[in-house]
């Protein structure tokens, strides 16, 4: 069968690979066409569009690429009509995913939805438009399963697939590591803008630390050019490890990560972390606004309690994060108990086999349908 599958953003890349790993050993026909990027690429999918040139982020960027977004959107419709897939997966990135989901359903093709828009948080209200357009829904985390049953639609709850990899992940060497030092991580994000903001503060609050004791890495998103990188880390003793994101969770001591998945991969790998949003003006006023939930992580939001501190927009300083640095890697007790909270949180995320059960779900629903 020929599977079209639409990820916008480095994690959806993620995920999106290895749903195509697991859909390929059920399917030996199977062929992939995508948006995405790299790691789907290596799965054997032909992108069409890259992630990088898809990450916009906030109101006023939107705003600023709106004749881009819709450039995109024309382009991707005509892609699929050429194609003619006997599926269209999409992979969160809600934005873009649920303008295209409508019009593929209303031309006669199959819509699978794996990893849900977050609608709990805001714009519940496009829970219609996914029972209407969406023939299949699968979720990750377990709370969505009891959120789309109280709007009676009916989902597949798979588990979280981050698991798998995780508990599968083998690290290698990482450049420039010195491993007499307290290793610090710095996941600054994957989107331009949230780099541009977030990261000068972590590296000012990397300078308040001794050098001598201390050593802190950034993780480099595939989707940014390392020139973005260098223009803000220029003059600092921080240097960029591109492609080692699991690597340096797997030795760090702690992180400093903003918000998103990357706060779950995190929280996976037992690092206690901090987790840091500065947002642009407008566009955070307006989040404060529309969004509903008491957390801006994954791991608060999915243990409905404050695990891991929060550092939002005017709190986000250097001075904070040293703080609360300080706490995890000079308070014992601080320490053991925020790791003991992340052990609990992998329980309740349910054992390996999510991107499998994944694939079994879409293929098996496939053949059904015909």
């Amino acid at each position: 069968m020929k599977y079209y599958v639409i990820a916008g953003e480095a994690s959806g890349d993620l995920h999106a690979s290895n749903l195509i790993k697991e859909i390929k050993k059920l399917d030996k026909n199977a062929e992939f066409r995508a948006w995405g990027g790299d790691l789907m690429a290596a799965q054997g999918a032909t992108i069409v569009k890259h992630i990088r040139e898809l990450a916009f982020m906030g109101f006023k960027e939107v705003i600023a690429n709106i004749p881009t977004i819709f450039k995109n959107i024309r382009f991707c419709k005509e892609d699929i009509l050429q194609w003619k897939p006997d599926a269209v997966i999409f992979v969160d990135y809600p934005g873009f995913n649920l303008r295209i989901c409508q019009w593929a359903k209303e031309n006669g093709f199959k819509t699978i939805y794996y990893i849900s828009p977050q609608l709990w948080a805001w714009k519940e209200s496009r829970v219609e438009k996914i029972k209407k357009y969406v023939d299949k829904m699968l979720v990750i985390l377990p709370f969505e399963e009891d959120f789309y049953h109280k709007h009676k639609y009916k989902v597949d709850y798979v588990g979280h697939p981050l698991l798998d990899v995780v508990e599968d992940y083998q690290p290698s060497d990482i450049e420039g590591l010195d491993k007499e030092k307290t290793l610090i991580a710095l996941l600054p994000g994957s989107r331009k803008q949230e780099i541009s903001r977030v990261l000068r503060e972590m590296i000012k609050a990397a300078e308040l630390f001794s050098a001598n004791k201390y050593q802190f890495i950034i993780a480099g998103a595939p989707s940014i050019h390392k020139e973005e990188y260098e223009s803000i880390i220029a003059g600092s003793n921080i240097h960029v490890v591109y492609g080692k994101t699991y690597s340096l969770l797997k030795k760090a001591d702690a992180a400093l990560v903003t918000s998103g998945t990357a706060t779950l991969e995190t929280a996976l790998f037992g690092v206690p972390e901090v987790v840091c949003y500065k947002g642009g003006g407008t566009s955070y006023w307006l989040a404060k606004r529309l969004i509903k939930v008491k957390y801006i992580s994954l791991v608060n939001l999915i243990m409905d309690t404050p695990i891991v501190k929060e550092l939002i927009q005017a709190e986000c300083t250097p001075e904070n994060m040293v703080t609360e640095l300080k706490k995890i890697l000079e308070n014992n007790n601080y320490r053991t108990e925020m790791i003991r909270h992340l052990n609990k949180l992998k329980t309740k995320l349910g054992g390996k086999g999510a991107s499998g059960r994944a694939a079994e779900i879409i293929f098996h629903f496939l053949v059904k349908k015909g």
